[in-house]
């Protein structure tokens, strides 16, 4: 049975949008196409596609500018987003994914990974949506001493004060305080965080739990919030063992 979910490919490049779209209907998805940033934005608030394959360097309106305008956009925010680009550097993954892309792939495409990409992707968002409908009301706050998480809002404040997290930050943090306390591997991270295929590395998860600290903590080199167990992974301090909690 055909899958119904419509993909939207975004690239500059005539040849890249037909082999995309080649690979796509292969893949059983629906493909649309938009030559630039600015005709993908307007396309995907009309049809709501279910995930859209994004070129990083395009005139006028790059892939970044782009990606931002889609998790600003209320509408749009939880849209599946893969960066396409011929960067692989570890820096433009990391930007990437912090700026809130759900996946990467670079140039030259293979047609089984790009199709192991998108199944992930659109696997996840399916989970992803049939969990937020089935979230109690009681699951959707969470205190863990000074740290406050508002799912709902998707609203963060440490010891009273609003914290500003990219989309990535707030995911990561609350999965590590799903279950204060609990060490999460950097295998376990990227497993829940991204897709098995995915370029995200230990490395990676290192970087991101920088950035994060770098937001939440008084102190990044003695961080209170979100420990690292050396050798193990990451975990939510509960209130009881920190005593610098105050």
């Amino acid at each position: 049975m055909q899958a119904s979910e419509k993909i939207l490919v975004v690239d500059d490049e005539e040849e890249i949008r037909d082999l995309m779209c080649r690979l796509i209907e292969s893949a059983d998805y629906i493909p649309m196409t938009a030559k630039n940033g600015v005709e993908a934005l307007e396309i995907a608030r009309e049809v709501k596609p279910e995930l859209v394959m994004l070129d990083v360097k395009m005139p006028e309106k790059n892939g970044w500018s782009v990606l931002e305008e889609i998790r600003l956009d209320p509408e749009l925010s939880d849209l599946p987003v893969i960066m396409l680009t011929a960067l692989d550097s570890s820096d433009e993954v990391v930007k990437g994914f912090n700026l809130g892309a759900d996946d990467y792939i670079t140039k030259p495409f293979e047609y089984q990974v790009v199709k192991a990409r998108i199944d992930a992707v659109i696997r996840r968002s399916r989970a992803k949506a049939s969990t937020s409908e089935e979230c109690q009301e009681d699951k959707e706050r969470i205190e863990i001493g000074p740290l406050e998480i508002d799912d709902k809002r998707k609203e963060v404040k440490v010891y009273g004060e609003k914290k500003g997290l990219s989309r990535k930050e707030y995911e990561l943090l609350r999965l590590l305080s799903s279950q204060p306390g609990k060490t999460f591997s950097s295998e376990e991270i990227i497993s829940s965080l991204w897709s098995a295929e995915s370029l995200v590395n230990a490395s990676d998860v290192r970087q991101f739990i920088y950035l994060l600290r770098k937001k939440i903590e008084k102190d990044t080199s003695n961080p209170e919030i979100v420990l690292t167990e050396r050798g193990f992974g990451y975990r939510v301090a509960v209130p009881d063992e920190e005593d610098e909690w105050r």
